[in-house]
């Protein structure tokens, strides 16, 4: 389990204190999890009853139903059941009239889908009020035509209308309505039995949606299942989606071992609903760090400096807004739902999530400067430079680089190079590194102690198995 300081966890708590007391929304609950599972949680306001939600309160969560759809639609490409280059026209014969933007657009496909690259208009608005319609009335829209905001396949927006087009690709193949394929092969065999596609199947207490209005808060209906229900459709609690992130994050666990969940879907189809596939300009969560990103399968993913992915997605229906994020190489993230429309919990859980992560990496730090890990081979080929550089032989050099490295530089050049570098800085050939860091398991950079400052040594491997130096930089960083 991962230590986070109860420091870290009263401040995350004080973040959605706020947020009640400020009248964002009347309840705001919020989860902490690593790779283990729920570690920490807390809530705040009126859930409904006069008591305060917790870690089982139900909550509607929106658009993070979307990665439940993707995984759902990937158990069935694991079977060899769909490709998801396939086209939507395959399983939904109603889109083949939609009259397409071009004269040489391709007909959407799932991955296109699955990606929000199938050219339709971002449609947060209505499409949130269209869950409850029947496959019949989708054909009905898609019969009546569709707009595009560019050739399928070539950029993203943001399309509710491509997931519940997903969601019927799963039923077709199925021969089930989507929620109960998605309970059937997803949310049951995981343990998800909190995660319900509709109110009277929840077990705990569901809270009620509000929308501000000028004399309060007013009650907004639940919407039942329907077609549009892949979008947005689901309930679950903080402990169910905290149990979901934890393991969506430990296909990327390095130290993982198989387990029987994994014949739910295995760690690379997971893996690849977490890779990023189409870049989004701009930051992923208004008013939150700028950080490089864009979609997968169902998540979003954005590039940390100091940790890499981190893998996210928000939901928000009338009445209610979620958000859950982690970080793909720790493990550690936040689950938060409020019940208010337009809450827009995820600045918080961002915030959050970010004080978690800043904690990590101070932790780490002392043990392991910026250095990740680095193969065996990667090791032996520091070893073998270390004795070439203390007794420089040409005969040596080439056998442990490979015939690129004379040909960018010649052996003559290299030795002279290298011995100006060490006198430069009097470096101490036999003394242990002072420093290293790691950018790939391939690539190595270390420091060696001198009289006047530091010798930097750096090596970049070759893909060969025998773990041939392709790259060898030498160069002296004399003390200011």
């Amino acid at each position: 389990m991962t230590r986070v300081s109860e420091a870290v966890l009263a401040r995350i708590d004080d973040l959605h204190r706020g947020r009640v007391a400020e009248g964002t929304a009347p309840s705001s609950v919020w989860g902490v999890f690593d790779r283990s599972g729920l570690v920490a949680s807390g809530g705040h306001g009126d859930r409904g009853d006069g008591r305060t939600p917790d870690a089982d309160t139900v909550y509607r969560i929106a658009s993070c139903t979307k990665s439940v759809t993707a995984a759902t639609l990937l158990t069935l490409v694991a079977e060899g059941r769909v490709h998801l280059d396939a086209p939507v026209t395959d399983f939904v014969p109603a889109f083949a009239a939609v009259r397409l933007p071009t004269s040489d657009a391709p007909v959407p496909t799932l991955r296109m889908l699955l990606t929000m690259s199938a050219g339709l208009p971002t449609d947060d608005p209505w499409a949130d009020r269209q869950e409850s319609i029947t496959d019949d009335e989708l054909d009905d829209v898609l019969r009546a035509g569709l707009l595009f905001d560019s050739v399928p396949g070539t950029r993203f927006a943001y399309s509710n209308t491509g997931y519940a087009l997903l969601g019927r690709v799963v039923a077709v193949l199925t021969g089930t309505p989507f929620p109960q394929a998605a309970t059937d092969r997803v949310l049951g065999p995981l343990g998800l039995d909190a995660t319900v596609f509709a109110a009277a199947d929840a077990g705990g207490y569901v809270v009620q949606g509000q929308r501000r209005a000028d004399d309060g808060c007013k009650a907004l209906p639940l919407t039942g299942p329907g077609a549009f229900s892949p979008i947005g459709g689901l309930f679950s609690t903080v402990r169910d989606l905290a149990r979901w992130g934890t393991w969506l994050a430990a296909a990327s666990d390095p130290g993982r071992e198989t387990t029987g969940t994994d014949a739910v879907l295995d760690a690379a189809s997971r893996r690849s609903m977490q890779q990023l596939a189409r870049f989004l300009p701009g930051p992923l969560v208004a008013g939150a760090p700028e950080r490089p990103g864009g979609y997968g399968f169902g998540l979003f993913v954005e590039h940390d400096d100091r940790v890499g992915a981190l893998v996210s997605h928000s939901g928000g229906y009338p009445g209610f807004s979620a958000h859950m994020r982690w970080s793909a190489a720790t493990g550690l993230g936040v689950v938060a739902f409020e019940n208010a429309t337009q809450a827009k919990v995820a600045g918080a859980a961002v915030t959050a999530h970010d004080l978690l992560l800043a904690e990590h990496v101070e932790r780490v730090r002392p043990a392991a400067e910026a250095l990740r890990a680095v193969l065996p081979e990667t090791r032996a080929a520091q070893a073998a430079v270390g004795r070439l550089l203390a007794d420089w032989s040409d005969d040596r050099a080439a056998a442990i680089t490979t015939e690129n490295v004379p040909l960018d530089q010649s052996w003559d050049r290299r030795r002279a190079t290298v011995a100006a570098a060490v006198a430069a800085v009097g470096a101490d050939l036999a003394a242990e590194p002072v420093a290293e860091e790691s950018a790939t398991p391939t690539h190595l950079r270390w420091w060696l102690p001198g009289t006047a400052g530091r010798l930097r040594v750096e090596i970049r491997l070759a893909p060969l198995s025998r773990g041939l130096v392709q790259t060898l930089v030498v160069r002296a960083e004399p003390t200011a």
